[in-house]
């Protein structure tokens, strides 16, 4: 299976759980990763035959921007099941990071994996 991905994608949200975090906009930084099988749009050459990187950007965006979200973990639940189901993924892979959360540390977050990779 193959996997599309996207790196450093920064999104402005509101996200915490202090009081003075749901004040507050701070960046959150995603890298996505989706199986597909990417074999036809590879001799297609059309967009309509893979994942489109945009539309899964935009996706994530609509998600983060329904403000104020509470845990990291909630807000990466919501994005993976959002994907699969959007995107006909059997599986991804969501790295959801937020930097300057922890005194001392440059960024916190959550990875999380759903679903299976088939071989063929």
């Amino acid at each position: 299976m193959d996997r599309i991905y996207l790196r450093d994608l920064e999104i402005p949200a509101v996200v915490g759980v202090y009081g003075w975090e749901q004040r507050i906009r701070r960046p959150l930084r995603f890298d996505i990763e989706l199986a597909a099988d990417t074999r036809v749009a590879a001799h297609s050459g059309e967009i309509e035959d893979t994942v489109d990187y945009e539309a899964v950007a935009n996706a994530v965006r609509a998600i983060v921007t329904r403000e104020p979200h509470i845990l990291l973990e909630s807000l990466a639940e919501e994005i993976a099941e959002t994907l699969m189901a959007q995107f006909g993924s059997p599986w991804l892979r969501i790295t959801l990071g937020k930097p300057g959360a922890v005194a001392g540390v440059r960024e916190v977050g959550i990875t999380i994996e759903r679903g299976s990779l088939a071989t063929d």
